[in-house]
This record gives C-alpha cells, sequence and structure tokens, in this order.
C-alpha cells in the first residue's frame, strides 16, 4: 500500500482556497484569527488521542469513516 502524504504548506494552501471559495473574505479573516490562536497542547492529544495507533489502522479507520458518511 503507497500512502502520499501532503506538506503542511499544501494543506494549508488547499484549505486556504477552499474557504476563499466558499466564505466572504471577512469571514476567512475571521475564521484565521481565531484558528491561529489555538489552545492546548496538539502533541500531546494527538499522543493520548492516537497511543500505539498504527497507520494501517488508521488507514481502515479512515476508509469505514467514509463508508458510513457516503452510505
Amino acid at each position: 500500500m503507497n500512502v502520499q502524504i501532503a506538506t503542511e504548506a499544501e494543506v494549508l494552501r488547499e484549505a486556504a482556497q477552499i474557504l476563499v471559495q466558499h466564505l466572504s473574505p471577512t469571514k476567512v479573516a475571521r475564521f484565521w484569527a481565531s484558528w491561529q490562536v489555538g489552545h492546548g497542547d496538539y502533541l500531546q492529544w494527538r499522543d493520548e488521542a492516537f497511543d500505539n495507533t498504527t497507520v494501517d489502522e488508521l488507514y481502515d479507520q479512515i476508509i469505514e469513516f467514509q463508508k458510513r458518511i457516503h452510505s
């Protein structure tokens, strides 16, 4: 199984394009301002949420989630 992972810059660029296409400039600016503030410790949360979870297990969970939302 080949998994291609986008860079952070690619993900942020795509997200920005989607926001600009679907929201007014004012709402985009407000979103970015509030999102940049952030809270908590993401790395600690990530380690707790995905402790001992393999990439293959995450992939299977994503596939099952997509099946549920598209059925």
